[in-house]
C-alpha cells in the first residue's frame, strides 16, 4: 500500500512538472506573439509607453508565468534523472530553478518605469527635465537587462546538465538529451555574449529554452503515464 502511493505521488510530480513545462512554452509563444503584434520595437521608450501600457503589462505578466511554470518541470526533471545521473540530474535542476527564479525577479520591468513615463508625460515638465527622466528609464532598464543576462547564463547552463543526465537514462534517450545539451550550449553562447554588449542575440537563447522546456515537459508528463 505505500510503496503504491509512493509510485502514484511520484507519478503526479511527473504529471504536473511535465504539464507546466508545456504550458509555459506555450504562453512564452503568446508573449512573443504580443510583443510582435501589439508592442513592437520600441518597448524601451518612454515617449510611446502611455500607448502600449495595456499590452506591455499583459506581455509582462504572462512573462513571469513562463517562468513559475518551468519550475516545477525542473524537479519533476530531477526526480526522472536522478538514479541513473544523480549529479546531472541534481546541477542541472538546481540551475535551472536558480535561473527561473532570476528570470522571474526581472519579468515585470513596467511596474519600475511606470512611474518615470508619468513623469515624462506629466503636463509641465520641461525639455530639460524629460532628458533627465529618459536617462533615469535606461539606467532602470540597465537592471533588468543585468537580471536577464544572468537568469539566460543559469538557467541554460542548467539544460546543458539536464541534457548530459538525458542522454545517459533509458527514459528519455539520446535523441533528446543531445538536443538538449546543443540548445543549452548555444544558449550559454549567446548569453554569454550578453556581457560585452546586449543585443537580439538573447531572442536565440529564449527560443531554445521554449523548446527544450516543450520537448521534456512532454516527455516527462508521458513518463508519468508508465
Amino acid at each position: 500500500m505505500g510503496e503504491s502511493r509512493e509510485v502514484e505521488q511520484e507519478r503526479g510530480v511527473l504529471k504536473w512538472g511535465g504539464l507546466c513545462g508545456i504550458f509555459g512554452s506555450i504562453v512564452f509563444v503568446i508573449v512573443f506573439a504580443i510583443v510582435f503584434v501589439f508592442v513592437g520595437s520600441d518597448a524601451n521608450e518612454p515617449m510611446g509607453f502611455p500607448e502600449i501600457q495595456v499590452a506591455r503589462t499583459l506581455e509582462d505578466g504572462l512573462y513571469l508565468a513562463v517562468f513559475v511554470l518551468w519550475i516545477p518541470l525542473c524537479v519533476a526533471l530531477y526526480r526522472a534523472l536522478r538514479e541513473e545521473r544523480l549529479a546531472s540530474a541534481m546541477f542541472g535542476s538546481v540551475l535551472g530553478i536558480a535561473g527561473n527564479v532570476v528570470l522571474a525577479a526581472g519579468a515585470l520591468p513596467h511596474i519600475a518605469t511606470l512611474a518615470v513615463s508619468d513623469l515624462v508625460h506629466a503636463p509641465g515638465t520641461t525639455i530639460e527635465t524629460q532628458a533627465g527622466l529618459e536617462l533615469m528609464w535606461t539606467a532602470v532598464y540597465s537592471v533588468f537587462e543585468a537580471l536577464l543576462i544572468v537568469g539566460l547564463i543559469l538557467i541554460t547552463i542548467g539544460v546543458t546538465c539536464l541534457g548530459a543526465a538525458m542522454i545517459r537514462s533509458p527514459k528519455f534517450g539520446k535523441g533528446i538529451g543531445w538536443t538538449s545539451v546543443v540548445l543549452g550550449a548555444v544558449g550559454v553562447v549567446t548569453a554569454v555574449a550578453q556581457l560585452w554588449k546586449p543585443s537580439m542575440l538573447a531572442a536565440i537563447a529564449l527560443f531554445g529554452l521554449i523548446i527544450f522546456h516543450a520537448v521534456a515537459g512532454w516527455k516527462t508528463y508521458r513518463l508519468s503515464k508508465l
